[in-house]
C-alpha cells in the first residue's frame, strides 16, 4: 500500500483551481476553511438558499453558491453532504452543470461504489477521505500538523486525477501525517464494517448493556454511568496513542487480567460470525440499498431509534454528571455554532 506525503503533491496545482465545497457540516467547514488558510484563493461553498451554513461559511469568508452553480464554475467539485442525498445532489444539480474534463470528489465511497450516482465519463473522479470526523481535521491542520487521508481514483479521463487529489489532499493537512492509496470499494466497505460492527453500533450497544446490567443489579446509575461509559475515553486514548499493549501496561494487573478472561466471554466466537454476516449484507449492497429505502419513507424508522437512544436513561443521567466537569465542555471537539 503507497503513502504519500506534501513532498509528493504539488499544492499549487489545487491553488490555481475553481474548487467547490459542497456542503458545509463537519467535513465541509473543515475542507473549505483549511484550503482557504493554504492559499485557494478560487473557492467556493455549494448550499441550498435557506440551509443553516450560509451564515456560517460567510462568516468565515467564504463565498457562498447554489451547488448548480458551483458546477458549472468549478474545476474541482467536492461533494461533503451525506451520503443518502448525494445521488439526488448529483442528478439535479451537477450532472448536466459540471464543466467538461472537470473532477468529482468525494469523502466516502458509498454512492460511487454501490452505483448510487452515474458520473459522466467525461470528469474524473477521485476521493480524499480524511481519517477523521471534520473537527480534527481542521484542529490538527491549525497546529500545524494533519489527519491521514486516503486517495482512490475511480475515473480518470483526464491523466492527473491522482496529481489533483494529492495536491487537494495537501492542500486540507493530509500530506504532513500520510495519504494512503486505496479503492473506493475498500474505503467503503471497511469504513461501513468498521463503523457498524466496533466504533458506532459495537461500541454503544457494549456500552448500554454494561449500563443496563449494574442498573438492574441494583447499582447506582451514576456508578454505571463513570464505569461503562465516562471511563471509555481514558482506555480509547490509551489505545489510541499507543495500541492495546500500551493500554495494557498502564492498567492495573487486575484489570489486564479480567480483560483475558471476560472480555472473550462477551465477544465470541458467535459475535466474530455476527460480524462476519454484517460484512456480508455491506459488501453485497444490502446494507446500502436498505439505508436508501429508509430515506424513502422519510428515514421513519431512522429517526424513531434516534429518539428512542435520545431518551435512553443512560442519556439522562449523562447529562447531570457532565454537568460536574465543566472541563469535558471546554475542551469539547464539536462546536454546532461554527459547523
Amino acid at each position: 500500500m503507497r503513502v504519500y506525503y506534501d513532498t509528493d503533491a504539488d499544492v499549487n496545482l489545487i491553488k490555481g483551481k475553481n474548487v467547490a465545497i459542497i456542503g458545509y457540516g463537519s467535513q465541509g467547514h473543515a475542507h473549505a476553511n483549511n484550503l482557504k488558510d493554504s492559499g485557494a484563493k478560487n473557492l467556493a461553498v455549494g448550499l441550498r438558499p435557506g440551509s443553516a451554513g450560509v451564515a456560517k461559511a460567510e462568516a468565515a469568508g467564504l463565498k457562498v453558491m447554489d451547488p448548480a452553480d458551483c458546477a458549472k464554475w468549478a474545476d474541482v467539485v467536492m461533494v461533503l453532504t451525506p451520503d443518502e442525498g448525494q445521488g439526488d445532489l448529483y442528478r439535479d444539480k451537477l450532472h448536466a452543470n459540471m464543466k467538461p474534463g472537470a473532477a468529482l470528489a468525494f469523502a466516502h465511497g458509498l454512492n460511487v461504489h454501490f452505483n448510487l450516482l452515474d458520473p459522466r465519463a467525461d470528469i474524473d473522479v477521485f476521493m480524499i477521505a480524511p481519517k477523521g470526523p471534520g473537527h480534527t481535521v481542521r484542529s490538527e491542520y491549525q497546529r500545524g500538523g494533519g489527519v491521514p487521508c486516503l486517495v482512490a481514483v475511480a475515473q480518470n479521463p483526464s491523466g492527473n486525477a491522482l496529481e489533483v487529489a494529492l495536491s487537494y489532499a495537501s492542500a486540507i493537512g493530509g500530506g504532513k501525517a500520510g495519504i494512503i492509496e486505496t479503492t473506493f470499494k475498500e474505503e467503503c466497505e471497511t469504513d461501513l464494517f468498521g463503523e457498524q460492527v466496533v466504533l458506532c453500533g459495537g461500541l454503544v450497544e457494549l456500552i448500554k448493556g454494561g449500563y443496563e446490567t449494574l442498573v438492574e443489579a441494583g447499582y447506582a446509575p451514576e456508578m454505571a454511568y463513570f464505569e461503562c461509559l465516562h471511563e471509555v475515553k481514558l482506555i480509547v486514548d490509551l489505545i489510541y496513542e499507543g495500541g492495546i499493549a500500551n493500554m495494557n501496561y498502564s492498567i492495573s494487573n487486575t484489570a489486564e487480567y479480567g480483560e483475558y478472561v471476560s472480555g472473550p466471554r462477551i465477544v465470541n466466537a458467535e459475535t466474530k460470525a455476527e460480524m462476519k454476516r454484517v460484512l456480508a449484507d455491506i459488501q453485497s449492497g444490502r446494507f446500502a440499498r436498505d439505508w436508501m429505502l429508509e430515506n424513502k419513507v422519510n428515514q421513519t424508522s431512522f429517526k424513531a431509534m434516534r429518539a428512542k437512544m435520545g431518551n435512553h436513561p443512560i442519556e439522562q443521567i449523562g447529562e447531570k454528571l457532565r454537568g460536574m466537569m465543566p472541563w469535558i465542555a471546554k475542551n469539547a471537539l464539536v462546536d454546532k455554532s461554527r459547523n
